[in-house]
């Protein structure tokens, strides 16, 4: 479920050129797109809490908190929270890696371009390096852009594996002790009340946590294990891949590019908002009034 980058693409190029208001370069597209699709997550949020202030309906797809709440769930995750004395760490990274094409250091030198993953993916993710199939430390490589750079030269021949982890935490949702009891959140000055007496004090059957700084600190602090959470992931950024020809033209290439992450109704709210954008990157005043207004008019629409 995911909204075609190419599509997308190709139909901001052909409003843009249709009476010749300008062209967008892939890298302006990349980089507008990843902004788009945060606007519109972000705004799911948002729209959700207040249409949870307003009564529903008993339509199968026209009840707008619903329809929100499927936009949400595309990014919802459980995980298991690792401790780390004092504190559990949360889920930072879910879902499959991407990996890059292998590289193998035939020319012995310490930077070698990356290739297979887009630069906006390394940028965002979680990257792990290995070497002959064996995981390295940070402190052996570094990778700035499209490149990973050694730390020391290799003396050697063997193969440089690369993936990314490209989602990352969001919103945490609810925390959960051995699968079956649900850990309250509280305040820090509530803690100190809590404590005040046998009755509410913190157990193995009633636990807390105060969340702080993406850390949860869990009372009983006997509890060190065991402990899960649901929670939002931030989409990854959409990425129009391509190959250049001999003339430095642009093709599109699926395996090095990344759809938009949101739910395909989005197609039309994707396209106009880049519109938007490729109107002030162009400096033409008229894209951006018309697309302003289709915009307004399409919020009016449903908030109404």
């Amino acid at each position: 479920m995911a909204v075609n980058v190419d599509t997308v693409y190709r139909t901001v190029l052909l409003i843009l050129n249709k009476e010749q208001r300008g062209y967008m370069t892939p890298d302006e597209f990349n980089k507008v797109s990843a902004q788009v699709q945060l606007e519109i997550f972000n705004e799911y949020f948002e729209d959700l809490n207040q249409k949870l202030r307003l009564p529903g309906n008993n339509s199968e797809y026209a009840d707008r908190t619903n329809n929100i709440q499927e936009k949400i769930s595309i990014f919802e995750e459980l995980g298991t929270a690792d401790y780390a004395n004092p504190y559990f760490v949360l889920p930072n990274t879910t879902g499959s890696s991407i990996a890059a094409t292998p590289i193998t250091t035939v020319v012995l030198t310490q930077v070698y371009t990356i290739t297979g993953i887009p630069l906006n993916v390394l940028d965002a993710g979680n990257a792990v390096v290995s070497f002959n199939g064996i995981v390295q430390p940070k402190s052996n490589w570094t990778i700035a852009g499209l490149n990973i750079i050694l730390t020391d030269a290799p003396t050697s021949v063997f193969t440089i594996n690369i993936s990314v982890s490209p989602y990352s935490f969001y919103k945490l949702g609810s925390v959960v002790y051995n699968n079956t009891i649900d850990v309250q959140r509280v305040q820090p000055n509530e803690l100190v009340s809590l404590n005040l007496s046998d009755l509410t004090k913190p157990s193995n059957r009633y636990p807390v946590y105060i969340y702080k700084d993406y850390k949860m600190y869990i009372y009983p602090t006997t509890i060190q294990s065991l402990i899960t959470a649901t929670y939002i992931r931030r989409p990854i950024a959409p990425s129009w891949g391509f190959t250049t020809g001999a003339n430095n033209q642009y093709f599109y290439s699926a395996s090095n590019s990344i759809d938009f992450e949101l739910h395909p109704t989005e197609q039309t709210n994707i396209i106009t908002k880049i519109l938007l954008y490729s109107g002030i990157i162009i400096q033409n005043t008229d894209i951006i009034q018309i697309t302003a207004q289709q915009l307004q008019a399409e919020q009016n629409n449903s908030k109404a």
